[in-house]
């Protein structure tokens, strides 16, 4: 531009202006300090109809123009150079008819300014097109992330339908499949807080939302009537009447996830295809973050239910016998492991119970699918509960008949009160044997032994009884509690005569606070270090009362 002004004022003397920009490219006009319009081309002049030579530029051209010219004016002076020239300045902006241009000013030193209109309607077309696309990619990103935030089904319907009606239209309901003519749906407005509901309706009467809700292609909004729409499916607080509608599947993992139905005013203009297609890719991560959401729901139902059966129980009083039981798996983030135990009541008050303490081999989810089939096969073989033997030749035959390859150890023991004492049949299976807390702090040692289960054809085992006088217990433990390591030098194990000597300090203590010292010892001398599963239950036989009168009066005195 400044060789072309160079050579224009070296041709003054022999042409005029418009002579020698009549051939420019660009609309060019000139103007003085007062605002007349001085000279313009043939460019200028048909773009700018009515404009001719004498006139004032604010009849002239459009008002941001005229101020452009204003304040070029005015800031002249202060931003001359040292050799009086004007410096360079910025484009000014604005619309001439239907076209966008950028208007340069070029003043001189008598005071008049050349401007030259470039049309940059393309570029600003490109430019808006490119910031439109920026505003979406940041908009999907970010619906991703705070879609996938929540793996509650809920949570994301109420997400997807305040997302949408902040971004996507004025208002936005989110519907998912359900059975029958209840429809859950998430309702917002302008953005605001989403409201979870539950409709009794056909949704074959709302067009092309069956479809979607079955995943097929989305009908255009222009085929949709707002008319045609339901009072049920037009949100609170929205402003209406609908003026547009549109109906998006939002697809999930091989099946529909729900359907998104955006709702516009009459005072807005309607859906175009462009935004229906952006619709479309904000569907596309909404169904992705519900379907997740609802296989997580799926999975959690199934984990639930199949939990119920492995988790062990709680233990009570059963048949006059007080029993306590405790776990601990081998990682914090696991519920059920290897260990297991069972309490199995007897049929009648005088029949014995059946208590059951088994080790799995292995730990986690994998041994816990074998302690499951254990239990629910010894809880078939109580019926003969008075033979362990037998019940463990037929565990022992289930197992080899298995695909499973870990094996098991177990003890048995028969539980059955007998007046103020308690009778045991305890039996071994390559487990531990059971302990027996005396009265007198004295810790015995009972001499079960056998082979274990689910490795050999054949199980050997021997059955040993004893009695348990009122306050005694009989501790029966895995070997997660003897083999745990840890101890000053953090790899020494606990052993069974420093369980014995805790033992022996709970003389007289109730089965659940054995249980709960055992567990609280084993856990310091571990020191948060790992460890196998650790399972305990304790059999203890209850303190009984017996009343007598005293000077008039009934009291009650312990007995042991």
């Amino acid at each position: 531009m400044a060789r072309l002004k160079e050579h224009i004022a070296s041709r003054t003397q022999k042409h005029t202006t418009t002579d020698l920009w009549g051939s420019a490219p660009y609309a060019v006009i000139v103007v003085d300090g007062a605002g007349t319009l001085v000279d313009l081309n043939p460019a200028a002049a048909s773009l700018l109809e009515g404009a001719v030579r004498g006139s004032a530029l604010s009849e002239a051209v459009p008002p941001w123009l005229a101020n452009a010219h204003r304040e070029t004016t005015e800031s002249t002076g202060r931003s001359a150079g040292d050799d009086g020239a004007a410096s360079p300045r910025p484009a000014f902006r604005g619309r001439i008819g239907a076209r966008s241009f950028a208007a340069h000013p070029d003043p001189d030193r008598g005071g008049d300014v050349t401007w030259w209109l470039v049309d940059d309607t393309e570029q600003r077309l490109v430019e808006e097109e490119l910031a439109t696309e920026r505003e979406r990619t940041a908009f999907l990103a970010e619906a991703s992330n705070v879609l996938l935030a929540s793996l509650n089904t809920d949570r994301c319907m109420q997400v997807t339908a305040q997302l949408a009606s902040r971004h996507l239209a004025e208002a936005a309901v989110v519907i998912v499949p359900a059975a029958g003519r209840q429809l859950p749906m998430a309702c917002a407005v302008g953005g605001g807080t989403a409201v979870r509901t539950t409709v009794t309706a056909d949704a074959a009467r709302v067009p092309g939302l069956s479809e979607a809700l079955q995943g097929f292609p989305p009908v255009p909004s222009r085929w949709i009537d707002p008319a045609s729409l339901p009072d049920w499916l037009i949100p609170e607080g929205f402003a209406g009447p609908v003026g547009s509608a549109a109906v998006t599947p939002l697809p999930g993992h091989g099946v529909p996830a729900g359907v998104l139905v955006l709702l516009r005013s009459t005072g807005s203009t309607e859906f175009n295809e462009n935004e229906e297609v952006f619709a479309r890719l904000f569907a596309a991560r909404a169904g992705a973050a519900l379907s997740a959401a609802r296989l997580y729901a799926e999975q959690s139902d199934i984990t639930r239910t199949l939990m119920r059966d492995l988790l062990p129980p709680r233990l009570d009083r059963v048949n006059g016998v007080d029993f306590a039981g405790g776990y601990q798996p081998a990682a914090a983030r696991d519920r059920v492991g290897g260990d297991f135990y069972d309490v199995h009541p007897g049929s009648t008050p005088g029949d014995a119970s059946l208590a059951v303490l088994g080790d799995v081999c292995g730990k986690g989810l994998d041994a816990a699918v074998l302690t499951g089939k254990i239990r629910n096969t010894l809880q078939a073989l109580t019926p003969m509960a008075g033979d362990h033997e037998r019940m463990l030749r037929l565990l022992n035959g289930a197992l080899l008949n298995s695909h499973h390859t870990r094996f098991a150890t177990l003890v048995l023991a028969s539980v059955r009160r007998e007046e103020s004492r308690v009778r045991l049949r305890l039996t071994s299976a390559g487990h531990p044997a059971p302990l027996v807390i005396r009265n007198d702090g004295r810790v015995e040692e009972i001499d079960t032994r056998g082979t274990l289960v689910g490795a050999l054809p054949h199980v050997e085992a021997r059955t040993v009884e004893t009695d348990l006088r009122p306050g005694e217990t009989c501790l029966l433990y895995t070997d997660g509690v003897t083999e745990a390591r840890g101890g000053p030098l953090g790899d020494e194990l606990f052993g069974e005569r420093r369980l014995m000597r805790a033992l022996a300090e709970c003389g007289g203590m109730p089965g659940a606070a054995v249980v709960e010292r055992v567990q609280m010892l084993a856990s310091q001398w571990l020191h948060d270090g790992r460890h196998d599963d650790m399972a305990l239950v304790a059999i203890t036989a209850p303190l009984t009362t017996h009343l007598s009168a005293v000077d008039g009066h009934t009291r009650g005195r312990y007995t042991r």
